[in-house]
């Protein structure tokens, strides 16, 4: 068998860690690192959280757990048997191993077992089905291991059963597919038949399930083929996209955006056509009012508002900031920026400061102007001067302006 001894894995062993792995051997319930963590030690990353699991039940844990004065946190996965042990400042998320019962495409009923192989039987694809012992040992019964080096993506059994358990599983193919896999195109046929088989189940999920999904595979690899993927295969629809998306602009625009890190929504909006597109994504999805606004925002800008030829590119971009009464405009520019593959544009807009406009309706008063309406008026116009001169006149120079005015 073979024996992980990465520092990445050697790093996991806190204080926290080491008492929770006490307590479980005294007992003699054994405690493994599941899913997803594995996967991220054996690629050499470090796992941002790592769930355990264990033959112990929930009811088991609570009692080992509060005879020896360990505080548990009080969450929902009870009825999934997840119990949470906070110890040392780190809380310890550990599952009983478990089979499914019943399943209805979103949700499944479980009873717990001790049978490993069993629970890795449930898990959706082979490289997130493994297990590592708290001595580094692998337990790898659907060879996730050889599929990571290889950079395969499988269902784990027959990918129609693992998909009918949770229709959700074909969007986390394609997340992990950007993820793990070297070059696009690399699918087994009767994965991507499977797939196309059962499309329509994605209508039952929730689009905050969705989109969730949506947004790791848009900001992963090969992006413009995984979409392109659901178009032929039929799954845009149920998942809140455009029946006709715009796939050649979507294929430009994440050419454009390769190195910038653009929000999701900046790459998602290349495949609208109009502000329905946004609407129907937000109906199917509920994306937030931030998102719903980024959207609209580039639709609205991305043909008209380019560069301008000549020697100050960006002034476009700089007046729509200026003139913009809404929150957030810069961020969006810089969306925009992206989304045009605009990439030195982009860092000159970020590292613009914006000016401040050096006339106040006080220096008009100084001036001899009282009347409000006047002093109004006076602003508009000085500050109309003031964007001419590309934001570089100063308090002086506008008031010598105005007496010419």
């Amino acid at each position: 068998a073979m024996r992980l001894q990465a520092p990445q894995f050697q790093a996991l062993f806190t204080p926290g860690l080491r008492s929770v792995a006490e307590l479980f051997e005294k007992k003699n319930y054994e405690l493994r690192i599941a899913g997803g963590a594995v996967r991220d030690l054996l690629s050499g990353v470090t796992p941002q959280d790592i769930d355990f699991a264990t033959t112990a039940t929930p009811a088991e844990m609570k009692e080992m757990f509060t005879a020896a004065g360990v505080r548990l946190i009080n969450n929902k996965g009870e009825k999934h048997g997840t119990i949470t042990a906070r110890l040392h400042e780190q809380n310890f998320e550990i599952t009983t191993l478990r089979i499914d019962v019943v399943t209805d495409g979103r949700h499944a009923e479980v009873e717990f077992t001790t049978d490993w192989h069993k629970d890795a039987e449930r898990r959706d694809l082979t490289v997130n089905s493994m297990f590592l012992g708290l001595d580094g040992t692998l337990y790898d019964f659907f060879n996730g291991y050889e599929d990571l080096k290889n950079k395969k993506i499988r269902f784990v059994g027959k990918a129609t059963e693992r998909i009918q358990e949770d229709y959700l599983r074909i969007l986390r193919y394609f997340r992990f597919y950007g993820r793990i896999a070297e070059k696009p195109g690399d699918h087994e046929p009767n994965t991507l038949q499977a797939i196309k088989e059962n499309a329509k189940g994605l209508a039952g999920i929730s689009g905050e399930r969705i989109w969730v999904e949506l947004k790791k595979i848009l900001l992963g690899n090969h992006v413009n083929h995984l979409v392109q993927v659901m178009y032929e295969l039929d799954i845009a629809q149920y998942i809140g996209l455009p029946l006709d998306g715009n796939l050649e602009e979507f294929a430009r625009v994440t050419k454009n955006i390769q190195n910038l890190s653009p929000k999701p929504m900046t790459v998602l909006t290349s495949l609208f056509k109009g502000k329905d597109d946004v609407t129907n994504l937000d109906l199917r999805l509920k994306i937030s009012k931030e998102e719903k606004n980024l959207g609209l925002f580039l639709l609205k800008h991305r043909q008209e508002l380019t560069k301008a030829q000549g020697p100050e590119p960006l002034r476009p971009y700089q007046d729509l900031l200026m003139d913009s009464r809404e929150a957030h405009t810069n961020s969006k520019i810089f969306e925009l920026l992206k989304y045009q593959g605009e990439e030195e544009l982009l860092r000159a807009m970020q590292e613009w400061s914006v000016p401040s406009f050096p006339v106040s309706g006080h220096d008009l008063r100084r001036m001899g102007i009282s009347s409000g309406k006047e002093i109004g008026t006076a602003l508009q116009q000085l500050r109309e001067e003031w964007k001419k001169s590309g934001y570089h006149m100063d308090k002086e120079e506008l008031l010598s302006c105005l007496k010419k005015l």
